[in-house]
Order: C-alpha cells, then structure tokens, then sequence
C-alpha cells in the first residue's frame, strides 16, 4: 500500500502556480495587459455596475490586498480605470472600469483562456477539474469566513 502524504496536496498547488502562472504572464505580454492588471479589470469588469469598493477589490482579487491599490493606480494612469468617491462614505472609493478597459479586457480575453487550457485545463480530465475546483472551493469559503469573524 502507497503511504501518500497529504502535505503533497500542498506542495503540488505551489508547484502548479509556480510552472503556469509565468507561462500566463508570457502569453499575456503581446495585449499589454499584465496578469495582475488583467485580474483586477476581470473582478471589477463582473461586479454589479462595473465597479468595486476598494475593500472589495481586495477581497475579490488575486493580487494580494497590499498590491491592488498599486496595480488600481497603475490602470487609472493607463486609462483603464478611474477612481470615483463613495457618496454614501467619504472614507471610501470606488474602482470604476473604462470603456478603454473593458476593450482591453475584452482583446485579452481569449488569450487569457488559450493560456490556461494550454497550461493547465489540457492536463486535467473534466471530472479532475471538478474535484480540485470544489476542494479548492471549499477551502476559499472556510479562508474567507474566517477574514470575516
């Protein structure tokens, strides 16, 4: 019997992340999206309105919290976003998404998911893929509970 180490699980996460994520950001460069960029306009780009709350950007995000106000700042310099105030909080803005960006987003869009059927989805068999997104899923909902107590 195969003694399996559930450590694995983990180790074999951060070693995907680590081969794919950089064959992403390559696929990525020609759009002049970087995948941190294309991650923020895809979050804020679904959200009711096209627009998120700071707050809500960072917790809906993959680029870490401590990151988005610095790739938020980078896109509204591109023209890719702007920044509106929250009426209702003064302390509070939101990020809004441009025309400009939805246009970028929408030309990278393809390239994006060409990237991640390449990379990944192509190594995984449809019931795998399944399986890790609610296992992963799973560990998401109980990580983000927990921010939230």
């Amino acid at each position: 019997m195969d003694h399996f180490d559930p450590v694995s699980a983990w180790a074999a996460l951060l070693r995907t992340h680590a081969a794919v994520i950089p064959k992403v950001e390559r696929a990525l460069t020609p759009t002049g999206l970087p995948l941190t960029w294309y991650d923020v306009l895809l979050v804020v780009n679904a959200a009711p309105g096209r627009r998120l709350r700071m707050t809500e950007l960072g917790e809906q995000a993959v680029v870490s919290r401590e990151r988005v106000s610095r790739v938020v700042t980078e896109l509204e310099r591109a023209g890719l976003v702007v920044r509106q105030a929250n009426p209702d909080d003064k302390r509070s803005s939101f990020t809004v998404i441009t025309p400009e960006g939805r246009k970028r987003l929408r030309a990278a869009a393809p390239i994006y998911l060409a990237a991640i059927e390449a990379h990944f989805l192509s190594r995984l068999s449809a019931e795998e893929c399944r399986v890790l997104a609610d296992a992963l899923g799973r560990v998401v909902v109980a990580e983000e509970a927990d921010r939230i107590v």
